[in-house]
């Protein structure tokens, strides 16, 4: 959530960080806006309300001559969506700041800079920040001491990059809870809240750590640590692994990231699976030594990383004989826990960046947990580098913001960590060995199933005049139902909702109707018949059903039920094949509700708050 972007240059720069806010679009936000310093050595801000074109139409009016300059895309916390709260926040028309992050001990500062005589011009958390420089540059030698001395105040999580009229040529950047890249130029050097923003300038990057403050010119980088000393991080070549381009033929990324899928699950799982199981560097170095001591696992995650952990509860615990417990992490970090004796503490993310499943993995740390293993989709990312384990989904960019390809691959990893652990706790070859041919076939299945898309697409009319839905699954479906209705409610906006299909009669039943279309996913597994007798339970309720049944399940359409026949599939990778038909039913639906698909309302892509 929220985009930071910066450069200090020889040429001038208000394209560049045009061009980066729109690279971060992706992230969520409801505002932009950037400050300059120009030759003068005046900051000339400019800043509107929704999207990133707006400011680069108001750009375009107001052209911007600086070669050094800031800017943000904002997602609303403290304060409105309005021109007055959005980023880069001023004080007395010389420091500017942007900021990720929220500053929880705000209303203090903002009480005690009121009594030294400033005035707020928003109702941000942020604009304290850049009052409080102003405040200690008045007795400090430069702006690097000043923002030194400030963040000795902020309690909370700041991504914050600093610039002061009186300094051209340079930013001061500070990290805290919120990452944060340094990209490496020649004569000129930039700052971004993710590498995508800067592809377009540069190829290398300094990816900061918990604490750092770095200070920025066009030819110096220096960096200093929580407790002042000057260090030196690891530059990192930008390889294009996660370089998403365009759109290409699709008319959104989302439709493009489903269709991608294929290919990133074989990406997954490439040079990564032998005969009978999987190669001893999958997971890192010395992973198997680890992995053998595992008698219990605790995966943390939020959103759609916490159903993939659901999924892989039912693996590790039948496949593996390890138990297995799933927890959302805002709750994890929040309550009083058991730790089991050598259990291994799983992270679930995308971007490698999830505030609560972040503060959860350092939580771990202290819990006396044997060790920690991520599944995440950047290689440089908080998660992978502080984890003791780690394997890397190898998705590629993700810009849509409703998950598709990060959750299946991130499946398949789970399936292989179950894997990894199941060699260790009796599972026999000749299982191991099915595992991995399920894995071999499971991108042509994908492929199969994305031909349902035209048959998909004839549905969604009767959606249209829809606000409510119910998502029914059994077993490791019922993880998928409930990712099922969390696309939907996020890109169509209808509310949605998962239950075990057995719940039933426990409630839900009260919901039926010929206005709630219900949606069923039903593989030809071992529970196909209860599932039918709830599926019965619905139609005699006058419920209308739209079915995802495997081709040997004998569903048949009817008035009642509408049945989308799915290829055939080994049960243990059906948890995968099924979630593809979800998203595109969810996707098809916000197409004809109108919404916007990639950037769906009020909702952010990096989750870096809490």
């Amino acid at each position: 959530m929220c985009g930071i972007v910066g450069a200090t240059s020889e040429r001038r720069i208000s394209e560049i960080l045009i061009e980066g806010l729109k690279r971060l679009e992706y992230r969520g936000y409801d505002s932009a806006g950037l400050a300059v310093l120009n030759e003068q050595g005046n900051i000339e801000v400019v800043r509107r309300v929704g999207k990133v074109q707006a400011l680069k139409d108001a750009v375009g009016e107001q052209p911007l001559s600086g070669t050094t300059g800031i800017a943000h895309t904002r997602w609303a916390t403290h304060g409105g969506v309005t021109e007055a709260n959005a980023h880069p926040h001023l004080s007395n028309q010389c420091i500017a700041v942007v900021h990720n992050g929220i500053i929880e001990n705000h209303a203090d500062l903002r009480q005690q800079l009121q009594q030294l005589g400033y005035t707020f011009q928003s109702d941000t958390d942020t604009e304290v920040i850049c009052h409080w420089i102003h405040h200690e540059r008045k007795t400090h030698g430069d702006l690097l001491t000043a923002v030194q001395a400030t963040i000795q105040h902020l309690e909370g999580a700041y991504g914050t990059l600093v610039m002061d009229c009186h300094e051209p040529g340079r930013l001061v950047v500070a990290r805290s809870g919120s990452p944060l890249v340094i990209g490496l130029g020649i004569g000129e050097n930039f700052v971004a809240s993710d590498q995508l923003a800067l592809l377009p300038v540069t190829r290398r990057f300094i990816v900061l750590e918990e604490g750092d403050i770095a200070d920025i010119t066009r030819t110096t980088v220096t960096i200093y640590d929580r407790d002042g000393l000057r260090v030196e991080r690891t530059v990192h070549e930008f390889d294009g692994q996660y370089d998403a381009g365009g759109k290409g033929e699709y008319r959104h990324f989302m439709l493009k990231e489903i269709h991608e899928q294929p290919t990133a699950v074989r990406h997954a799982l490439e040079d990564r699976l032998t005969d009978h199981g999987i190669a001893d560097d999958v997971f890192g170095n010395g992973s198997l030594a680890l992995l053998q001591q595992v008698e219990h696992v605790q995966i943390v995650a939020c959103g759609t990383s916490y159903h993939a952990g659901l999924v892989a509860r039912y693996w590790i615990e039948a496949l593996a004989g390890v138990s297995c417990n799933v927890e959302i992490a805002s709750e994890f970090r929040y309550r009083t826990s058991h730790v089991h004796r050598n259990s291994l503490l799983v992270t679930i993310s995308q971007s490698g960046e999830t505030a609560d499943t972040l503060a959860a993995l350092r939580l771990s740390k202290q819990l006396g947990y044997l060790g920690s293993l991520t599944i995440c989709n950047v290689a440089t990312s908080s998660m992978v580098r502080e984890s003791d384990l780690a394997y890397l989904t190898r998705a590629g960019a993700e810009i849509g913001v409703a998950s598709t390809k990060a959750f299946t691959t991130q499946l398949v990893g789970l399936l292989m960590l179950t894997l990894a652990i199941g060699q260790f706790r009796g599972m026999s070859e000749a299982q191991q060995a099915a595992v991995v041919q399920s894995l071999k076939v499971l991108p042509s299945k994908l492929e199969e199933v994305l031909r349902l898309s035209d048959a998909i697409e004839a549905l969604v009319p009767e959606f249209a005049d829809k606000y409510h839905s119910l998502f029914l699954g059994r077993g490791t479906q019922y993880p998928i139902a409930m990712e099922g209705a969390l696309k939907l409610k996020e890109i169509s906006y209808i509310h949605a909702e998962a239950y075990a299909a057995g719940e039933l009669k426990h409630g839900p039943l009260a919901l039926i109707d010929a206005s709630m279309p219900v949606i069923v996913v039903a593989p030809n597994d071992e529970l196909l018949e209860k599932l039918k007798s709830n599926v019965e339970e619905v139609r005699a309720r006058g419920g209308i059903m739209y079915v995802f049944a495997d081709k040997q399940a004998r569903f048949q359409s009817d008035s009642t039920m509408r049945v989308i026949q799915v290829t055939h599939c080994d049960e243990l990778i059906a948890p995968i094949v099924y979630t593809i038909p979800l998203q595109l039913l969810s996707y098809f639906v916000a197409i004809i509700k109108g919404t916007d698909v990639d950037q769906p309302r009020n909702l952010a892509k990096s989750v870096t708050v809490e």
